[in-house]
């Protein structure tokens, strides 16, 4: 995922260029978009905020940084306020005009409300102390954050076998989009099973030990 989102920060510095535009730009210009200037400013603001908190939901992930309460505080407030406030309005905002037609927009406004949900609901839970929902919460907005790699490795892939450009677009946006929710549901299940069972075999233990003492 780090290699994925490298590359596609790579290949969008030309987003920023005013005089040399890539194609992908240059051809939503040609199409007569109703709001040119917002939707050329909300493309920008979506991919800087892109570049910026994907990596950093990575290394959220991660256990040193998990291991360090204090950075992962405020790593993960910096973070979530730029997801909520910058890469999901813009995100809302350019999917009305996504290539692909509506069936492509509702899957990213799916997208966007998934992580939407997912950055409130963690906040919320971080704040109850409730650590296995703020991990299940942030595990669906990182597993909906690496659409951006998934489907853009779809599209190539489709792409290569002479699949349809718009049924490639729909198919390779839904199926990394519900792929995500669902495998982030799955690992988010196994880890409450796996807890539950622990607190069974704790309570167990500890009832054997206190039966043990009242009869030696």
């Amino acid at each position: 995922m780090l290699a994925g989102a490298a590359l596609i920060t790579w290949q969008s510095l030309g987003y920023f260029d005013s005089e040399e535009l890539p194609p992908f730009v240059i051809e939503k210009l040609q199409q007569s978009l109703r709001f040119e200037a917002l939707w050329m400013a909300a493309l920008r603001v979506h991919v800087a905020s892109a570049i910026v908190t994907f990596p950093l939901c990575l290394l959220l992930m991660t256990r040193p940084l998990q291991r360090r309460p204090l950075w992962h505080r405020w790593i993960g407030r910096a973070t979530g306020t730029l997801v909520l406030f910058a890469l999901v309005p813009s995100g809302v905002v350019l999917a009305f005009e996504a290539k692909g037609g509506p069936a492509v927009s509702a899957g990213f406004l799916l997208s966007a409300v998934i992580v939407g949900w997912g950055i409130v609901h963690g906040v919320v839970t971080a704040r109850r102390r409730d650590l296995v929902a703020h991990q299940r919460a942030m595990r669906h907005v990182v597993a909906q954050m690496s659409v951006a790699v998934t489907s853009r490795t779809m599209i190539l892939a489709l792409d290569a076998r002479g699949v349809d450009p718009a049924v490639a677009y729909v198919i390779a946006l839904w199926v990394p989009v519900l792929g995500s929710a669902l495998v982030a549901e799955l690992v988010s299940s196994r880890f409450i099973w796996n807890r539950a069972r622990s607190l069974v075999v704790d309570r167990t233990v500890r009832a054997e030990r206190s039966r043990r003492e009242v009869f030696p």
